[in-house]
């Protein structure tokens, strides 16, 4: 393999990205918080519409802090997408609780309000509901959030919405992570934005915000003294990588048009090969296409995934299967699944593809060649 390397999702960053971080530097707020992270802040707000955010240092540790405040202890259920990364998972489990997974639909490949809804009855009938239905917006879209939302209020459970992979998107107009009690975000380096580690939990409600920023602090009491009536966490946003997301947040449109212009140049290369189908974007939103996945179905074209990703693998390419159902690892394995065969299908077709904004014509004219090889 003498090609360049191609990865899946590496940062694209700019010139304003690092004189952002050096003006942070040199006026040497270097502690957790600082004017960077207050303004970090401040532009989630007016991006998202959200009242309140604070910046956390992973979204995990926004997740995390999200279900504890909505009141998830431990031998509690928490009711969650099984398409997902195992961070929405693990966050549940630092909290005591055990995660009850959901089937996507296909419409958006995220939770099914309809598998929701049969298990939130039979939740009820046992009358052991949830403490919290923490729904996932995989891939950059939303799931059919008023039916969710709408599920939740009947059965008096909090939402919380991992919006970790979706910063940008919207459902109907209004921005992904603004659903619920709380949401939250990821800038994790593979992200659309990036603070190279970093998340930010939103929410309208005021005191669950001062919650968490307490409790990310480690629920140090104001004053002289180090007092702490409560065990916290180390979780507060630095200063310094705060000053980073704030300059690529301010490039959020122009990211997320790169995204969609990378999607749509793969839909005109690869989209008469037999068997080859898309992520659908659903009517109900708008997706960033953080990541441009695609399905191959064996049975129409006689290639399948992973004959697809031993190719580009072989042209020093990255690509990804798509997230393995959180309720096949091995790691919750003992967690009961609601489940109508959707996210295994996915997962069994499902491959994501170089999609950086850095990724270039001639990348991509290699993507697609070696993808289309497999197929003559």
């Amino acid at each position: 393999m003498s090609s360049e390397r191609i990865y899946l999702s590496p940062p694209a960053m700019s010139a304003a990205d690092l004189s952002a971080l050096t003006e942070a530097f040199q006026s040497n707020w270097i502690a957790p918080v600082g004017p960077a992270l207050d303004a970090f802040e401040a532009e989630i707000c007016r991006r998202t519409g959200a009242r309140h955010a604070v910046g956390l240092s992973s979204g995990t540790a926004a997740l995390h802090l999200a279900l504890l405040e909505v009141g998830v202890k431990p031998g509690d259920t928490v009711f969650c997408s099984t398409l997902s990364f195992a961070a929405s998972a693990n966050a549940i489990c630092y909290c005591g609780a055990k995660p009850v997974f959901i089937d996507s639909e296909r419409e958006s490949w995220n939770m099914d309000p309809a598998v929701l809804e049969q298990a939130l009855r039979a939740a009820a009938e046992r009358g052991k509901l949830p403490a919290a239905v923490e729904v996932v917006q995989a891939y950059g879209q939303c799931a059919d959030m008023e039916a969710i939302e709408a599920l939740c209020a009947q059965y008096g459970v909090p939402l919380v919405e991992d919006a970790a992979e979706a910063l940008g998107a919207s459902y109907r107009g209004r921005s992904a992570g603004t659903f619920g009690a709380a949401g939250v975000f990821s800038f994790n380096g593979n992200k659309l934005i990036t603070t190279s580690g970093g998340g930010m939990l939103v929410t309208e409600d005021s005191e669950l915000a001062r919650r968490v920023r307490y409790l990310s602090t480690q629920a140090r009491e104001p004053g002289r003294e180090y007092v702490h009536h409560e065990v916290g966490y180390n979780y507060r946003l630095s200063n310094l990588l705060a000053a980073v997301g704030h300059s690529q947040l301010l490039q959020l449109d122009e990211k997320i048009a790169r995204r969609r212009e990378i999607f749509a140049g793969y839909v005109e290369a690869l989209s008469d090969l037999p068997g080859v189908s898309f992520m659908p974007e659903a009517a109900h939103g708008m997706c960033t296409r953080w990541l441009t996945s695609l399905l191959v179905d064996k049975d129409k074209s006689g290639v399948d995934r992973d004959a697809v990703l031993d190719a580009l693998e072989a042209d020093n390419i990255e690509a990804r299967p798509l997230w393995r159902p959180l309720h096949t690892q091995p790691c919750f394995a003992d967690c009961e699944v609601f489940s109508t065969g959707v996210a295994d299908a996915l997962f069994a077709q499902g491959v994501s593809l170089p999609s950086s904004g850095n990724l270039t014509e001639a990348q991509q004219a290699r993507v697609v060649a070696a993808i289309r090889g497999v197929f003559r």
